[in-house]
């Protein structure tokens, strides 16, 4: 089936075929006759299956059989959780509309919204948003929804997920009850799947894929390693392996400027991308990554949500996610298209219980792989681990920074002599004056340095010696 049998208007064809465009996704293959018909719909597929021509066409097609009013009103609605989201899909909207005369802008924080204010002062049919910067120009009132038609939630689970459950409900009660839903998602926790029922009507569900298969052109593996070892090993894999266009995976911005500077201290030429950076520096750096300069990015997931890249080679998960979901979309980032990918993970032991969550999600084991240049670890000798637990003697000062000893399990009686013998080396003068007294008189006895010999001291009568 093409293009042409979906029924889409004329000057979308034209579009299509200047993109390269020739047969429909799967995803885009059920979803455009939903969207088409006006009927709510809930899309579950892999990222990079086409998601976002399986709603941009048909949008494009049912605002383009009006014509637009002389003052244009915003009459579809994109939600995207991250800007370089929203910034892609409105890129889409250019693509794919350029021959339609129909108008879109997107909006976004992180920059000056002066030009988002212009052109939404000028008229827009499209508007593609994240919440926040919404929210912000509804209440200054440059924005309103009171003639939206369509709603989009694209990277639904994540939306909801990330702490967008308020911000939404806000913005859905400013949009007529009267509208078409549309929800599109690589993933579908069931915890959140309520919620999203919520918001929709009805809907058609398609899942082209299982949300917890992921792609079989991907090789996994998992490497056991303590969280201290993983910049050794990162490095090492990126010096002795080919992995010409590498996607690190970390939890925090912290750590991914943490990994970033580890790399950059071996030779090793690596960006960073998180909701800390700047729009305009996220937009360089990937633009530059698209370039293979440089040819590592790390990135959060929340930053990485909805990047359209091709050619990523290798995915490495620096931190297990805590989301078994989040894997799946994690690796989806490479192999696409046909192509093959490979996917490493770097497992701490207490993330162990987030990796066996994974395996049970995709209903695998993740292969191990050993790292042959990691340090061995510390073992305990076989013999002191049959020792029971009195046969070790613990310092109450911790044995002057040295390890407990092993003592016989039989331990001496702590006669005088043995007394004497373990006894601290003592000060020269005390010692000479312990010598002159019996042992059996020694609580009898008072030494030179008694309180009065210290109070006659102090007074300056006896001098140090």
């Amino acid at each position: 089936m093409t293009f042409a049998d979906l029924r889409l208007a004329e000057p979308l064809l034209r579009a299509v075929t200047t993109e390269g465009y020739t047969v429909p996704t799967p995803i885009q293959l059920q979803a455009i006759p939903h969207v088409l018909a006006a009927r709510d719909l809930l899309g579950c597929a892999q990222t990079g299956t086409g998601k976002t021509a399986a709603f941009a066409l048909p949008i494009l097609h049912r605002l383009g059989q009006s014509p637009p009013p002389a003052n244009r009103k915003i009459r579809a609605l994109i939600l995207a959780p991250t800007r370089e989201l929203a910034a892609q899909i409105a890129d889409s909207f250019y693509h794919y509309g350029r021959h339609t005369g129909l108008r879109h802008t997107v909006i976004f924080g992180g920059v000056s919204d002066r030009p988002q204010i212009k052109a939404l002062r000028n008229g827009v049919d499209i508007l593609v948003a994240t919440p926040g910067r919404l929210l912000d120009l509804m209440q200054q009132g440059f924005v309103h929804l009171k003639g939206v038609e369509i709603l989009v939630l694209d990277e639904a689970d994540r939306m909801l997920d990330m702490g967008f459950i308020v911000p939404i409900r806000r913005i859905v009660s400013h949009i007529p009850a009267e509208r078409q839903t549309l929800m599109f998602s690589a993933t579908m926790p069931r915890e959140i799947r309520h919620l999203a029922d919520a918001l929709l009507t009805n809907p058609a569900e398609i899942q082209v894929a299982p949300a917890s298969a992921p792609a079989d052109n991907v090789d996994h593996f998992v490497y056991h390693v303590a969280k201290c070892d993983k910049s050794a090993l990162l490095r090492r894999l990126l010096q002795t392996s080919s992995m010409p266009r590498t996607l690190v995976f970390t939890r925090t911005k912290h750590g991914a400027d943490h990994v970033v500077k580890s790399l950059r201290a071996s030779g090793l030429y690596a960006e960073a991308i998180h909701g800390g950076k700047k729009q305009n520096t996220r937009q360089r750096v990937l633009q530059s990554f698209k370039s293979d300069n440089p040819p590592i990015l790390v990135a959060t997931d929340v930053a990485s949500r909805g990047l359209d890249i091709d050619d990523i080679s290798h995915i490495v998960n620096y931190d297990i996610p805590n989301e078994p979901e989040t894997y799946v979309h994690r690796i989806g980032r490479t192999a696409r298209a046909g192509a093959s990918g490979i996917a490493f993970s770097f497992c701490d032991p207490v993330e162990r219980a987030d990796l066996k969550a994974i395996e049970r999600l995709i209903r695998q084991p993740i292969p191990a792989r050993t790292d042959p240049s990691a340090r061995p670890s510390p073992q305990t000798s076989e013999k002191s681990a049959t020792l029971p637990r009195s046969a070790v003697q613990f310092h109450p000062r911790g044995n002057n920074g040295h390890a407990p000893q092993h003592a016989p399990q039989h331990a001496p009686r702590h006669t005088p002599q043995h007394a004497a013998k373990h006894a601290p080396a003592r000060h020269p003068v005390r010692q000479a004056a312990a010598s002159t007294t019996s042992p059996t008189h020694l609580g009898q006895h008072r030494s030179p340095w008694s309180k009065q010999h210290h109070r006659a001291s102090a007074k300056g009568k006896h001098r140090r010696f």
